[in-house]
C-alpha cells in the first residue's frame, strides 16, 4: 500500500504512545516556565499545513512575555545564542528542542507528521516561487531533513529545496535515518543557532539516500 498511509498510521501510534510521557514532562516543566516571568506556558502560532491549510502549532514558550518578533532578511524567524528575548528555562528547552514537544498533539490531530518539512508561516506563501508550493504536498513534520542535517544553519530558500528533495525521495528508510540523525543532533546540541557560515548552506543529498 501507499507509504503515506503507513506513515500516518505510524505517526498516530507513536503519538498516542508518547502522549503520557509528554503530559508527565509538562507537569514538571510548566511551573518552571510560568514562575520565571508569570507568563503563559504555551506559545501557539499559525502555520501552513498540507495543501496550505492553516493550523495552530503548539510549542512551549521560550521567550519573555511581550518579546518582539524579530525576523531574518529572508523572513524566517530570528534566533541566536545571545538572544536576550529568551528566558533562562527558554534557552534550555530551545537548545534541546524540548519546546517542540507539544507538537505531539498536532501529530495526533493530523496537522503534522513526525518527519516532514517544518511548517512555514502563512505569510511566507506569498514568497514561494516556481515549484516551492510543492512543500505543501505533505504534512509538515516535528522534525525533518533540514532539522536533522543542518538544523538552523541554512537559509529559508535552501530549506525549501531540501524539503522538495525529501518529498521526491520519501521512504521508510529515509525517515528512519532522519529520525536517528535528529536524536543525535539534539543530544549534541549541534547547530541550534544560526551561524554566518556559507559552507553550511551546501547540503549533501547523498547523506540520506
Amino acid at each position: 500500500m501507499n507509504y503515506k498511509f503507513f506513515k500516518r498510521l505510524f505517526d498516530l501510534t507513536l503519538g498516542i504512545i508518547a502522549l503520557p510521557f509528554f503530559i508527565l514532562f509538562l507537569v514538571i516543566i510548566a511551573p518552571i516556565i510560568y514562575f520565571e516571568d508569570r507568563g503563559t506556558i504555551f506559545y501557539n502560532a499559525y502555520r501552513m499545513g498540507k495543501d496550505g491549510k492553516i493550523f495552530t502549532m503548539y510549542k512551549l514558550r521560550s521567550m519573555k512575555v511581550d518579546a518582539p518578533d524579530l525576523r531574518n532578511e529572508d523572513g524566517s524567524t530570528f534566533n541566536a545564542e545571545n538572544d536576550q528575548r529568551l528566558t533562562k528555562i527558554g534557552k534550555l528547552i530551545r537548545e534541546t528542542s524540548l519546546d517542540e514537544l507539544p507538537q505531539i498533539i498536532n501529530i495526533i490531530k493530523g496537522d503534522m507528521s513526525i518527519i516532514g518539512p517544518r511548517p512555514d508561516l502563512p505569510e511566507h506563501e506569498a514568497f514561494y516561487e516556481n515549484n516551492e508550493h510543492r512543500k505543501l504536498e505533505i504534512r509538515p513534520g516535528l522534525t525533518g531533513y533540514n532539522q536533522a542535517y543542518f538544523r538552523n544553519t541554512i537559509q529559508w530558500k535552501d530549506r525549501i529545496k531540501n524539503d522538495i528533495y525529501y518529498i521526491d525521495n520519501m521512504s521508510a528508510w529515509m525517515d528512519l535515518k532522519i529520525f536517528f540523525k535528529t536524536v543525535k543532533s539534539v543530544i549534541c546540541r549541534k547547530d541550534v543557532f544560526i551561524k554566518n557560515n556559507d559552507e553550511s548552506k551546501n547540503g549533501d543529498k547523498n547523506n540520506v539516500k
